[in-house]
């Protein structure tokens, strides 16, 4: 409610204002003395019903102080009233009526169907105003200047409705300030309305014609009476059309803006000009009537004429021939979404309206088609390795389990030892692997491996190396032997030339004798007299790259800790690029005091080094303790 009133108010102190300015001697002598008429447009289009109430008040209060003493006032004016708020309601309507396009927006001058509706508008409400208001002023003060009266009236009414009415749709919409009318539950006869409008042109068109025929004050009479019929009847059209949100800041309206901006320059210059001019036209001997008491008012519409029509010819064709095109392009948005194939059917049909044409648009037309058939393809091509690789990722958390599960999974605890491990791959399988089992009741065998490589082609050598491993040692627990006939096994159609290094040893718990035998693997640590060191071990070749290799067998008495790992510990990068290093391992073990299992400690010291960096390489390790008896 407050906005409406607020509304009415806006319209009715607008109008005062430029009444005043209007009436000074200047204007009035330039013959723009009923420029506020084109406010009844005006408003009437951005308030609708309140804009065309606060504007008509306006103009009764300017007729109350200019013309209460006229015998004829009460008739005239009430006529006048009347007339005014049906001509200012009808912009509104006919804004709001679908004409050529479905699309009805707020007023907004944004392509040339809105600024066409806008002009149309304009000349049809100007032309029932002038007409009515001429006709009325031949019936009461004579015919005499009738005709003269219709021309002042029309020319002031269309000339300040198109100056003030551009500035007010572009203010309006800058402030979202505009009434728009809500859908009616009454039927629509379309048919009935259309019939309705055309005879409201055709009797508005034979009633200014008829001025200058002067058929007398009884037939302009029922001119007026069949004009007001036919208008109000009009008015009543049901609104049934949903309001649509226009595109913001297009090519087409800023061509569209820049146009108008320069339309209203070359008016007011006509304006200016007409101002410096008027004395000039006053000697003038044979100058028409028209000029003379309207100068401002002809020679602005006679320059703006010249610059219009010729301009609203070349934008119509500038926006079907160019802009239009690169607004329908803009539509893709639309179908565009992540990861998805574009919605062509849709595309193409817009396209495909422009793809004969052998010029710009027409390369442009045909590049986006090719691009979005180009798209699609990716996309349903990417779709399928989205598929493969999720099918992929499927056999690999199997082989994951697999793998997971032919490790040990607990510590082996007695009396005599304590044996567990640890592994963890960089990628979903990884090349190392660690075993430990009891070969009987006295020997454990002890395994730690990393083959060449990640992923997949790795972890299918680990396992098999394992499980050879294991099978062999049904026949033969001799480290040496085991490792010669493991190497042979490994280096037949080896093609791949896949390799892996190796410690494998067998621990005695009665004579705490470790033998074992070394392919390639970093040194172990082990502990005596309190302190860790490196094991200095035979290093043997790789298994794998060389048949017939005879691996050395050494023999240790251990009963302490024994430390087994593979290079992903030692390699472990920090985001400084660092390695974690052997020297860092090897005072770890040295600071690490606790009884307890010293896995998850080390763990913990790797991760405060790598500080989250991304490892590229498999982890493992294997701990022995050696307990007292």
């Amino acid at each position: 409610m407050k906005s409406k009133v607020i509304k009415i108010l806006i319209s009715y102190l607008i109008t005062e204002v430029i009444f005043l300015i209007s009436s000074h001697s200047l204007f009035i002598n330039l013959g723009i003395e009923n420029a506020h008429s084109g406010l009844l447009f005006v408003f009437g289009l951005l308030f609708g019903p309140y804009g065309a109430l606060g504007a008509v008040l306006g103009d009764l209060t300017i007729d109350i102080f200019t013309g209460f003493d006229d015998p004829h006032f009460l008739t005239m004016h009430f006529i006048s009233a009347i007339v005014s708020f049906a001509v200012s309601y009808l912009a509104y309507k006919l804004w709001y009526t679908e004409f050529i396009t479905k699309k009805i927006t707020k007023p907004k001058l944004d392509n040339i169907y809105h600024l066409m509706l806008f002009l149309s508008s304009i000349l049809i409400c100007g032309l029932i105003f002038a007409g009515v208001h001429a006709i009325m002023d031949g019936v009461f003060y004579g015919p005499a200047y009738d005709e003269f009266f219709f021309v002042s009236y029309f020319l002031n009414f269309i000339n300040f409705a198109f100056i003030t009415g551009i500035l007010g749709i572009w203010i309006c919409n800058k402030f979202d300030f505009v009434e728009t009318p809500k859908i009616s539950k009454r039927p629509l006869n379309k048919k009935l309305y259309r019939t309705l409008f055309y005879l409201l042109l055709i009797v508005s068109i034979f009633s200014s014609a008829s001025l200058v025929l002067n058929l007398g004050a009884k037939i302009s009479i029922v001119e007026i009476a069949l004009i007001m019929i036919l208008l109000i009847a009009y008015l009543t059209k049901p609104f049934k059309n949903e309001i649509m949100e226009s595109a913001r800041n297009t090519i087409v309206e800023n061509v569209i803006r820049t146009f108008l901006i320069i339309s209203l320059i070359i008016a007011v210059l006509g304006l200016v000009f007409s101002i410096l001019s008027y004395d000039y036209i006053l000697t003038l001997p044979k100058a028409s009537i028209y000029l003379l008491f309207m100068p401002a008012l002809i020679i602005s519409d006679a320059v703006l004429i010249l610059f219009f029509i010729p301009g609203i010819i070349i934008l119509r064709y500038i926006e079907n021939k160019v802009l239009k095109p690169i607004s329908s392009f803009s539509e893709i948005e639309e179908f565009i979404k992540e990861n998805e194939k574009i919605e062509s059917e849709g595309l193409v049909e817009i396209y495909s309206k422009y793809i004969s044409e052998q010029n710009e648009i027409g390369t442009l037309a045909r590049s986006y088609t090719e691009l979005i058939n180009h798209n699609n393809n990716y996309i349903e091509n990417i779709h399928e390795i989205e598929g493969e690789k999720e099918r992929i990722k499927a056999e690999l958390d199997i082989a994951t389990k697999i793998q997971a599960a032919n490790l040990p999974t607990r510590a082996i605890k007695n009396k005599s030892f304590t044996v567990n491990g640890y592994s963890h791959p960089a990628k979903e399988v990884g090349g190392d692997f660690f075993d430990y089992y009891m070969l009987d009741d006295d020997n454990l065998a002890i395994v730690i491996g990393d083959a060449s490589g990640k992923g997949v082609p790795a972890a299918l050598i680990a396992m098999i190396t394992q499980v050879t491993l294991k099978e062999m040692l049904d026949h033969v627990q001799n480290p040496t032997e085991v490792m010669y006939r493991l190497n042979n096994k490994l280096s037949e159609n080896n093609s791949e030339a896949m390799f892996l290094t190796l410690w494998f040893g067998i621990y005695n718990r009665k004579s705490k004798k470790l033998t074992f035998s070394n392919a390639g693997h970093n040194p172990p640590l082990i502990k005596k007299n309190n302190k860790f060191e490196y094991l200095n071990v035979d290093a043997g070749i790789v298994l794998g790259v060389m048949e017939d290799y005879e691996y050395k067998q050494e023999e240790i008495h251990l009963d302490d800790e024994l430390i087994l790992y593979t290079d992903g510990i030692t390699d472990a990068n920090s985001t400084d690029n660092e390695m974690y290093g052997e020297e860092r391992l090897l005072n770890f073990f040295n600071r690490f005091e606790s009884d307890k299992d010293p896995i998850r400690p080390l763990l913990n010291d790797i991760s405060s080094f790598t500080k989250g960096a991304e490892q590229y390489d498999d982890m493992t390790m294997v701990y022995l303790k050696i307990k007292d008896d």
